[in-house]
């Protein structure tokens, strides 16, 4: 135990002694100014275009879309694109989150919800849910977490202003179970990764 705390204290005098260092150092390199004009002619166009495309480009978390990296794309949002939106549901968690899915059956499409007996939970049911009699996906009755989840119920076609939002995950958390998303609130985004 004694040598491990000597090696802990010699490595934090090591790190202490390179901080004092360092403004020496880096006086010595600012003494050299044709150094310090070649640096800033690199670092300032970096950081340049760095402050304006950086702030555009959100990460993405989530496995129910195929994208690591988005960004907003202006325009129309058409079948297929991605589209993101803040929620507010109970499931999602306590504070509104920001949510990132496809937009898969618009106004004027036709959305159908059947409802089956559910395969992992005896007594409860699922929807199957169709765009224009093309399966969309399928909710489950119970989260991960055993939290007994309510499907949307819908069966006509999806009026102007909304538009049904989904994955093609199986335990994707979508309008399968908060309903049509209105156009206004959302922002069509583009992959980028």
């Amino acid at each position: 135990m004694l040598r491990l705390f000597w090696r802990l204290a010699k490595a934090l005098r090591a790190a202490v002694l390179r901080l004092l260092a360092l403004p020496r150092e880096a006086a010595a390199v600012l003494a050299d100014r044709a150094y310090l004009l070649r640096a800033m002619l690199i670092i300032l166009p970096v950081a340049l275009v760095a402050a304006f495309v950086v702030p555009n480009i959100i990460l993405v978390v989530t496995p129910s879309i195929g994208a690591w990296a988005i960004r907003p794309a202006p325009g129309p949002i058409d079948k297929g694109d991605l589209v993101m939106f803040t929620l507010s549901h109970p499931v999602a968690g306590p504070r509104p989150v920001s949510v990132t899915k496809y937009a898969l059956c618009l106004p004027g499409d036709r959305l159908t919800m059947v409802e089956t007996p559910s395969r992992e939970a005896p007594h409860e049911w699922t929807g199957h849910y169709y765009c224009n009699d093309v399966l969309l996906g399928v909710s489950l009755s119970r989260a991960m977490n055993g939290i007994k989840l309510e499907h949307f119920r819908w069966h006509g076609r999806i009026p102007p202003g909304r538009i049904y939002v989904g994955s093609h995950h199986p335990r994707g958390f979508d309008s399968r179970y908060f309903g049509l998303v209105p156009v206004a609130r959302l922002t069509r985004m583009e992959r980028l990764l």
